[in-house]
């Protein structure tokens, strides 16, 4: 699982294989180290967070700060998975 970054104890992560077709860009969460069952996070062509799911059981209050900071870095995002996967859809 490629890691894109870390926020505190919170990992900001690709899967490596994202299935055929590969879904729209997004990014996984957990706290620790990357899990198959992360927090799923939707990056949108506006470059914001859609929540796809909080598998991760992350508290509401530490979720929010943590989509915050990832639609600040959505342009960083967006370039590692272009260079990770070699195309770019959104889900939105």
């Amino acid at each position: 699982m490629p890691q894109v970054f870390k926020i505190g104890p919170y990992f900001v992560y690709f899967w490596a294989n994202e299935g055929l077709p590969i879904e729209p860009i997004h990014v996984h969460i957990a706290e620790g180290k990357p899990k198959i069952d992360g927090t799923k996070v939707w990056i949108t062509k506006a470059g914001k967070c859609l929540l796809a799911n909080n598998n991760s059981r992350i508290p509401n209050h530490v979720l929010n700060n943590l989509l915050r900071i990832i639609e600040t870095r959505t342009f960083e995002i967006i370039r590692k998975w272009e260079e990770m996967f070699g195309r770019l859809d959104f889900y939105c």
